[in-house]
Order: C-alpha cells, then structure tokens, then sequence
C-alpha cells in the first residue's frame, strides 16, 4: 500500500518531469532555498559561495582525496534509497 505522501510526491515528480529545463532549475533553486531557510545574504553572496564549494570539492577531487562516482550510478543508488523507504 503507498502511503499518500508517495503518492503525492510521486505526482509532484510526474509534473516535475514535465517541465523545460529552465523550469526545472528554477524549481530545484525554490527547492534548495526552502531547504536552507531563510537566506542569510544577497543572491550574489550566496552564488560566490556555492561557487567556493564547488572548487573545495574540486580541489580534493584533484588531490585524490575524494573519489568520483558517475552521475548514473549516483541515480541509480538514490532510486534504490528511495524505493527501499516506501
């Protein structure tokens, strides 16, 4: 039996793969905003940031401190995760 709140996000996740793709980034963005609370600065002190982060992580990445895992096989364990917890 699904719960209603699979189904729903299963809905939600219908309708999100209907969007362009500008539709969707501009809905991860809403996504990842309403996950992190309310913004503590501007938008632009936000991007530097994401942008520091991303070069941190690239930066081990090239020092082999991290291992790379390819985008499909990241989907792939996410799907599992997510199938295993309905």
């Amino acid at each position: 039996m699904i719960s209603p709140m699979s189904a729903r996000f299963d809905d939600l996740a219908r309708q999100a793969s209907a969007l362009s793709r500008e539709e969707k980034e501009a809905l991860l963005r809403a996504l990842i905003a309403d996950l992190d609370g309310p913004p503590d600065g501007s938008e632009e002190e936000i991007e530097r940031l994401w942008v520091e982060e991303a070069r941190r992580r690239f930066d081990e990445y090239q020092r082999g401190e991290v291992e790379a895992i390819p985008g499909e096989e990241v989907m792939a364990r996410l799907r599992e995760q997510l199938r295993s917890k309905r």
